[in-house]
């Protein structure tokens, strides 16, 4: 897990390093810290969340090992498949 603001000092920087980690897919998920949900990069819901409670996955193994859970609006069969299995 990477939180957002460990990736520079200032905003230009932090994400310049995250397009790098994008790029070499060391990062494919992204999820909000307080509320321990993962989702998509592009997802509607995670563009709006504040950096600071932003922190980034390589996969869902790694999501889900940190005791997160799918995101209902961009991953919602598994939201689903979580729900009911809780």
């Amino acid at each position: 897990m990477i939180r957002h603001t460990d990736l520079g000092l200032t905003p230009y920087a932090q994400l310049r390093t995250l397009v790098k980690l994008v790029r070499s897919e060391a990062v494919t998920l992204g999820g909000h810290r307080p509320g321990k949900i993962y989702g998509r990069l592009d997802c509607r819901i995670g563009k709006r969340m504040k950096p600071e409670n932003r922190v980034f996955f390589r996969d869902v193994a790694e999501a889900l090992s940190a005791g997160y859970r799918p995101c209902a609006v961009c991953l919602p069969e598994a939201y689903l498949r979580w729900k009911r299995d809780r």
